[in-house]
């Protein structure tokens, strides 16, 4: 499920109150949602809530979708040229026929190479 990091304050507040009014003063429930309460205000009211917004974001975004593909290309010969006219940059992810592939620096001779890495989408099943 994707979460809303530009969510709105006030509504997530008014949500945590209705959910408070179910439990009685001084229940586990209520502390951690005075908590929660508290802690979203604190951040808001000292000037974070953008700086939250982010962590939210990375928090709950699956590491496979921050996977950035830099380049597609159609055919391995297509990338070779990317490659050899100095386009590409070590740590660069491209997709080559559907597969991916890391640039590198090669061990002997210099300049760069492709590492066969496969994308998040080659692992499923």
């Amino acid at each position: 499920m994707a979460y809303n990091s530009n969510f709105d304050v006030d509504a997530v507040m008014g949500v945590l109150g209705t959910i408070g009014a179910r439990f009685e003063d001084g229940t586990p429930e209520d502390e951690a949602l005075r908590i929660a309460a508290v802690a979203l205000l604190y951040v808001r009211e000292n000037g974070k809530l953008e700086d939250y917004r982010e962590y939210f974001r990375r928090f709950f975004i699956p590491a496979t979708e921050s996977v950035v593909v830099a380049r597609s290309f159609s055919t391995p010969e297509e990338a070779d040229a990317w490659l050899a006219q100095g386009l590409g940059h070590e740590g660069d992810l491209v997709r080559v026929a559907g597969k991916g592939f890391r640039v590198i620096p090669r061990r002997k001779g210099g300049g760069l190479m492709f590492l066969r890495t496969p994308l998040p989408e080659e692992m499923e099943p």
